[in-house]
């Protein structure tokens, strides 16, 4: 985007913030151009004209996208006011306001499944016209949140112009299958660990620096199976594969899995959630936080691993 030096004195058009409120939400003209059903060019060209009407800068270069300027947020503001006057003019026959829009998500793999899912599904229920998009992913907050509206991540994320929310802590515990325990016999201490399988992570593909230090207690356990998927650990340890250091609330679903040590060993780690604060204020992303947020609120006792 060229600089720009003075203001045109030309009102800005609706239609131009409202091209600034998809980049501005995506961080990319791309994502923007495919929400609003338009090309690439007609994106440029409509910030370029909002720019020139206001006299500055509304987006800056960043890594792998755009990022608003404080001129931007101003006009994103402004654009929320639009965006929310026209939607407003949506409703159903009882007169009601109808939500609508897609929210995409990026969640860790038992979270997306247990937690995030059936909030997407109370969303719709409620909300018919809203569209949920999950993308299972295990990973450190993103430094540009372009193609998404929400993360939830493993640990306090360290985020630059986002609002990062601790959505719960939760507990990953020690797990063997009975036939396995039957086999190999139950560990009654932590030295007792050395001479078991661990069944977690793959070390050298974990991005989570907390996900990374969870297994410090038992470093002289042997890999056994291990995958970047949680979901894979806990059919490994049900099928006999080693000693499982799993979340309590995807763990306790399985009355073939035991605990063990679980004085010893209850590593606590917490949920995230990260979004920009624009993203918070659309109508059908705060409809999906409130429903993902009672969800939580819900399972509290499950993620703590109280409940089986």
């Amino acid at each position: 985007m060229g600089a720009v030096s003075a203001g045109s004195g030309r009102r800005p058009s609706a239609d131009d913030l409202l091209v600034l409120l998809a980049v501005g939400r995506s961080g990319r003209f791309v994502s923007a151009a495919e929400e609003l059903g338009i090309n690439h060019t007609t994106i440029s060209r409509r910030i370029a004209a909002l720019e020139h009407s206001l006299g500055g800068r509304v987006l800056t270069r960043a890594a792998g996208g755009w990022e608003l300027t404080d001129l931007g947020r101003e006009a994103l503001a402004a654009a929320e006011v639009v965006e929310s006057a026209v939607t407003s003019l949506a409703a159903d026959t009882g007169g009601n306001r109808v939500l609508q829009g897609v929210v995409r998500i990026s969640a860790t793999d038992g979270f997306s499944a247990y937690l995030a899912a059936p909030a997407a599904a109370e969303v719709q229920r409620q909300h018919p016209k809203i569209a949920v998009e999950i993308v299972a992913t295990t990973r450190r907050a993103s430094t540009q949140r372009s193609g998404l509206d929400l993360e939830v991540v493993v640990g306090e994320p360290q985020v630059h112009r986002a609002t990062a929310i601790r959505l719960s802590d939760y507990c990953l515990g020690l797990y063997g299958a009975r036939d396995y325990l039957r086999e190999h016999g139950t560990p009654a201490s932590i030295e007792d660990l050395a001479q078991h399988p661990l069944v977690y992570f793959i070390d050298s593909m974990l991005q989570v620096d907390d996900l990374d230090l969870a297994s410090s207690f038992a470093p002289a356990m042997r890999e056994s199976v291990t995958s970047t998927n949680v979901f894979v650990h806990v059919e490994a340890t049900r099928a006999a594969a080693g000693i499982g250091l799993l979340p309590c609330f995807m763990a306790d679903r399985h009355a073939d899995l035991t605990r063990v040590l679980a004085a010893e060993v209850s590593v606590k780690l917490a949920y995230w959630l990260v979004a920009r604060a624009e993203t918070l204020r659309r109508p059908e992303v705060a409809a999906f936080v409130d429903a993902l947020r009672a969800k939580v609120g819900d399972q509290r006792a499950a993620l703590l691993g109280l409940r089986r």
